[in-house]
């Protein structure tokens, strides 16, 4: 059993907190760098973080999460082009749209459980998919996407006589432009928010409900407990996370496209939660990184590149190697992935923070046993993550 203190929790928002500050100057050496990789780490760590609080607290597994980014990036443009290009209310009307559609979803989905709650999940997400693709086009602009023009009337920008620019005016927090590595701290803050926010529920009664409906929910239903306001009000909680990945998208590049809907965004942030820790707090933002990572750097790597690191080989063991090594990355870093998520899941069920632990236990009793004590039976620790 692993347990927690304030403390401890102290610790972890510190060092946490701390890390994604420093992001820009620790990522640099593995060329990640640069602001709009940056960025997808903190939007898409949001993403994760709020899909946690549903599949890592009540085991629902939900494949229709890309809805609620979706709609949050269509509120977010919409607000744009008839508001204010001010970031403010965008978030705030994506996050509450967000939260409404979860509220609809969630009430006819949580009926069912298991295998069939994610088949629905799935099917509300293509059917939103399909919708904004060919259906609500005069809302959606299909296929183009929704983007900003000139004559957008952005009449709250007008009433407080904000100057017209020449060109469509840039995403902006009180003056600040979204752009470049503003808007990444600015998604950065939101995103130690999210997580501090849920850190507050894994440690509340709340949360421990939540827990107690994964553990066993047949025995809670015996006990006359209904389950399924903690289960609907996890699931908006998670989905209003999502709009606020979503508006995010939008603020930092604003426009916004029916693809954000689509089944395959929501299996990549199942994919993000386990391959780095399901249940954990820092678990799934570590996946979302691993994840956009290889993404955006592992895919960009080419023959070239290789020929070029491996330069002080032999021209023909040069030749051997990069013929080997060039069918792990480019185009084939999706096998370099799921080789990966293979390994995690067969010798990790934990993701990669029980990888952490394990190592940060080995090294824990190694000291011990040089120091000549030994850990009392039965202790407990916080594991690193958790």
């Amino acid at each position: 059993m692993i347990t927690a203190t304030p403390r401890k929790d102290l610790l972890l928002m510190g060092i946490f907190t701390l890390a994604v500050l420093t992001m820009p100057i620790w990522l640099a050496p593995i060329g990640a760098s640069y602001p709009d990789l940056l960025q997808r780490f903190a939007i898409f760590g949001i993403f994760a973080i709020g899909f946690n609080i549903l599949f890592g607290l009540t085991g629902y597994l939900s494949f229709g999460h890309a809805a609620f980014l979706g709609v949050g990036s269509y509120t977010a443009v919409w607000s744009f082009k008839l508001l204010s290009m001010s970031v403010v209310p965008a978030i705030i009307f994506g996050v509450i749209t967000s939260g409404l559609f979860a509220v609809v979803i969630g009430y006819i989905s949580l009926r069912r459980s298991g295998i069939y709650f994610s088949i629905l999940t799935l099917a509300f997400a293509q059917m939103s998919y399909n919708l904004a693709y060919s259906v609500l086009t005069p809302i959606t602009n299909g296929e183009t996407g929704l983007q900003l023009a000139l004559d957008d009337p952005r009449s709250l920008d007008n009433l407080v006589g904000v100057a017209a620019t020449q060109g469509i005016p840039p995403t902006n927090f009180f003056g600040m432009e979204m752009s470049g590595y503003p808007g990444f701290y600015f998604c950065a803050v939101l995103m130690i928010i999210g997580f501090y926010i849920s850190m507050r529920i894994f440690r509340s009664p709340f949360g421990m409900m939540l827990k107690a409906v994964k553990s066993n929910s047949n025995r809670m239903s015996y006990t006359g407990l209904n389950m399924r306001p903690y289960t609907l009000t996890a699931f908006v909680i998670s989905g209003m996370y999502a709009g606020l990945a979503g508006s995010l998208m939008a603020v930092t590049d604003p426009l916004a496209g029916a693809e954000r809907m689509q089944w395959t965004a929501s299996g990549e942030v199942v994919l993000m939660t386990i391959l780095g820790g399901v249940g954990t707090l820092i678990g799934p933002v570590i996946g979302a990184g691993v994840i956009k990572y290889f993404e955006n750097i592992f895919s960009a790597i080419n023959e070239n590149v290789l020929h070029g690191i491996f330069s002080f080989l032999p021209e023909f063991l040069q030749d051997g190697v990069v013929a080997v090594l060039s069918l792990f990355v480019g185009e084939g870093w999706h096998l370099t992935l799921g080789m990966l998520f293979m390994l995690i899941v067969i010798f990790l069920p934990g993701g990669m923070v029980e990888g952490f632990s394990r190592i940060y236990q080995r090294i824990r009793n190694r000291n011990n046993k040089n120091n000549g004590t030994a850990d009392p039976v039965g202790s407990t620790h916080v594991q690193p993550g958790e």
